[in-house]
């Protein structure tokens, strides 16, 4: 009878660690999915955060093409000319200008 019950004893010791083993597993698993989810999130928010700033780039390098566009506007006989006649008033000698009153 010792021995049945030493069996039994053991059997059962058997029984719980399988049962241990499984539970840590599982809840392995479940931290494993929850780290995985956490991740995906992470990963989709930087990919937002990724085409929000490669649209300012591309903003900035059209408006750095533009700047670049004036400034070599600026640098021109008739840019000269429109300011010195819009801003300073000046005229070529032969022109004529008429201003209308208010």
């Amino acid at each position: 009878m010792r021995m049945t019950k030493t069996r039994r004893a053991l059997q059962r010791s058997k029984r719980i660690g399988l049962r241990v083993i499984a539970f840590a597993i599982l809840c392995l698993l479940v931290v494993a999915s929850v780290g995985k989810i956490q991740l995906r999130q992470k990963g989709e928010a930087y990919r937002q955060r990724e085409e929000e700033l490669l649209s300012a780039i591309a903003e900035e390098e059209a408006r750095t093409e533009e700047i670049e566009e004036f400034r070599k506007y600026t640098e021109t006989k008739k840019y000269v000319e429109e300011v010195a006649k819009e801003r300073l008033g000046l005229v070529y000698e032969d022109e004529i200008l008429f201003k209308a009153t208010e």
